[in-house]
């Protein structure tokens, strides 16, 4: 049985992603990205011959592009390539973390208000509604500043919190009504619990959807710690794509004409978000029956 619900499971992925061109790009975009960040360590430790990407004075400074160099390197004798690999490594990782801990607390959220509706609903849309008028930038801007020993998960934590209340805010009322539906009147019957409803029955037909709010919490969590640490702000030894971008402007580079230096990181969050972006109209050109020209409008 186990093995025939994966089969199919394989099966139904094959023709989604077979479905759409544009899914089929972002996929395969981000999952190249992805596999970038996996090999990273391998292959910046084989370039450098043991040496970390943010040390210092390793080579020469401002190298041209050779083989060795494919980028050159910066202002402090860095290989640029190799700090491109470990400042996506840590853009990714703080994107997907934050992305995925406020997907799974707006998911939860809306489930539970959702298919519960009543006196909870009202609760769970006023807080929401409470956290999305908070400004998110400089609550994150005092956090790091003033928090001793301001680290990565902190980031994360502070970058989820106020990222869930957009995924949460839509997708309650759908939720809602998605429990009218007369298989969740038949799953009652059949004297499943109210848990057992929303698991197993609600959020298998709502999982596109959560793929695209947590697509959207990704790219929107790795924007937010782009601007703070493009202003100089958050743990130093964390290298994101937004801080060599900060490094690039501080030392001067685009006035030199150094264009790699500044340009590589910007492309990086660039394809980033375009590959997220593909994915997100992939899958309403899936799963949206205007878009796929069902209804005729």
């Amino acid at each position: 049985m186990l093995k025939e619900t994966g089969t199919n499971f394989l099966v139904r992925s094959s023709r989604i992603f077979k479905s759409s061109l544009k899914l089929r790009i972002g996929i395969i975009l981000f999952t190249v990205l992805v596999i970038s960040v996996i090999l990273e360590p391998a292959i910046n430790n084989y370039r450098l011959g043991g040496h970390e990407s943010t040390e210092i004075g390793v080579y020469d400074a401002l190298l041209p592009f050779t083989f060795e160099h494919p980028l050159g390197t910066d202002h402090y004798g860095r290989d640029v390539f190799a700090l491109l690999l470990t400042g996506l490594k840590y853009s990714l990782f703080i994107g997907l973390m934050a992305g995925g801990l406020a997907t799974l607390v707006a998911v939860s959220l809306a489930l539970i208000a959702g298919y519960k509706g009543g006196r909870l609903e009202t609760l769970v849309t006023t807080f929401t509604n409470a956290v999305l008028i908070i400004p998110l930038w400089p609550i994150l801007a005092i956090a790091v500043l003033f928090v001793e020993r301001a680290d990565l998960m902190l980031i994360i934590v502070i970058l989820a919190f106020f990222s869930w209340p957009w995924a949460c805010r839509q997708i309650t009322p759908q939720i809602a009504s998605l429990k009218e539906r007369p298989y969740i009147e038949l799953a009652k019957v059949s004297g499943l619990r109210d848990l057992e409803i929303m698991f197993k029955e609600i959020l298998p037909n709502f999982l596109p959807y959560v793929i695209v709010g947590f697509s959207y919490a990704v790219a929107g969590a790795i924007m937010a710690e782009t601007a703070l640490r493009l202003v100089g702000l958050g743990p130093g030894a964390i290298p994101s794509l937004g801080l060599l971008i900060n490094w690039a402007m501080y030392t001067g580079a685009l006035a030199q004409q150094h264009y790699v230096i500044v340009l590589s990181p910007i492309l990086l969050l660039v394809l980033i978000f375009v590959s997220l972006n593909f994915i997100n109209i992939g899958l309403d050109e899936v799963y949206n029956p205007r878009l796929k020209k069902i209804t005729g409008l």
